[in-house]
């Protein structure tokens, strides 16, 4: 492993935030079958963590992919659309946005715009990871796992250039 890790949270706590989380999840829709969209790459590992841990019945899983990264460890402030939704597939269905964090807040509001354009009878956010610090856009978390400081993160579905998503928990790349 790349010395220049730092680990920042374990497999353990992240699975106990993950538990917390879907029981938030399961006693807001008591008796509702939300269908959960993931934004691609980064929460594919808590996405799939999290639905294992739901008990509510999941009405669809959907995925879509925005980026403002590209091969940086900062964003470039412009989202770009890579893969979309289909037309109408949320209309008048309860959404949980999945996304493992919510850092700058400009990919996360771009993707509720987009979201809340399909019409959804409801649309809530889930984080695993919040960074404040580096709000840009003021962006709404429903269910937040954890807040963090102002650090680059890999591991746990996150990364840079494409490596370290594989890592099982959260570390922060030191430079």
């Amino acid at each position: 492993m790349n010395q220049n890790l730092k680990l920042l949270i374990s497999e353990s706590e992240i699975a106990d935030i993950v538990k917390q989380l879907a029981q938030q999840i399961d006693k807001d829709y008591v008796n509702r079958s939300p269908v959960v969209v993931g934004m691609l790459k980064g929460s594919f590992i808590f996405l799939a963590d999290l639905i294992r841990q739901i008990q509510t019945p999941i009405k669809n899983i959907e995925l879509f992919r925005l980026s403002s990264y590209s091969n940086a460890t900062v964003s470039s402030g412009e989202v770009k659309m890579l893969m979309g939704l289909s037309d109408g597939i949320l209309s008048k269905q309860d959404v949980i946005l999945v996304e493992d964090i919510v850092d700058t807040g400009l990919s996360t509001s771009m993707a509720l715009q987009l979201l809340k354009a399909q019409n959804p009878a409801s649309l809530k956010l889930c984080a695993l990871l919040d960074k404040p610090a580096r709000r840009r856009v003021s962006v709404k978390i429903d269910y937040l796992g954890m807040t963090i400081g102002d650090r680059f993160i890999v591991g746990y579905g996150t990364d840079v250039k494409e490596q370290y998503r594989q890592l099982p928990a959260i570390y922060v790349l030191e430079e």
